[in-house]
């Protein structure tokens, strides 16, 4: 059986705190136990890459290969690693199964059963829900003479400071 694993971090500072490495050990720990193996050149790594967007290098290489039927089953840790919408979730499951390989998330394996997809449904939901908080936080940082204040920048961190005494 070909795998291939599927591992995302959305910001440089995810990728430096080794998420990505953390999402790999935990895949190979289960492809371990199943007695499975997988290659170095069967991994698909998008780092500093959001979930929101479907345009991702090492997505678009994972979706070109198994097109050409070159693995069996794909493996993920969670939903919100392959999409953070959940219609772009379906659009991807789909487009895989199609193409012949099964599709794997490690948190919480999916069956066709009813209870599963509302739940897959349910995630996905979810991890939009994130998003747009983020995105909205994230804004309001980003725009600090609306609040009267303004930011300084120190190395990665933001400080907001008042203008106010």
């Amino acid at each position: 059986m070909r795998i291939a694993v599927y591992v995302r971090v959305s910001t440089q500072r995810q990728a430096q705190a080794q998420t990505i490495e953390q999402q790999l050990e935990r895949l190979q720990a289960h492809c371990q136990i199943q007695d499975w193996v997988w290659h170095e050149e069967d991994i698909f790594r998008d780092d500093g890459y959001t979930g929101s967007l479907l345009k991702r290098p090492g997505l678009d290489r994972l979706r070109d290969q198994a097109a050409q039927a070159a693995f069996d089953r794909v493996l993920i840790t969670a939903p919100d690693r392959l999409a953070r919408k959940y219609v772009h979730q379906v659009l991807l499951i789909e487009e895989l199964e199609r193409s012949g390989c099964l599709f794997e998330f490690l948190e919480r394996p999916m069956s066709q059963d009813p209870h599963d997809q509302l739940l897959l449904q349910i995630r996905g939901a979810v991890a939009e829900y994130e998003r747009s908080l983020r995105s909205r936080a994230d804004a309001a940082w980003a725009t600090p003479e609306a609040s009267g204040g303004h930011v300084v920048t120190l190395d990665e961190a933001s400080v907001w400071v008042s203008d106010e005494p």
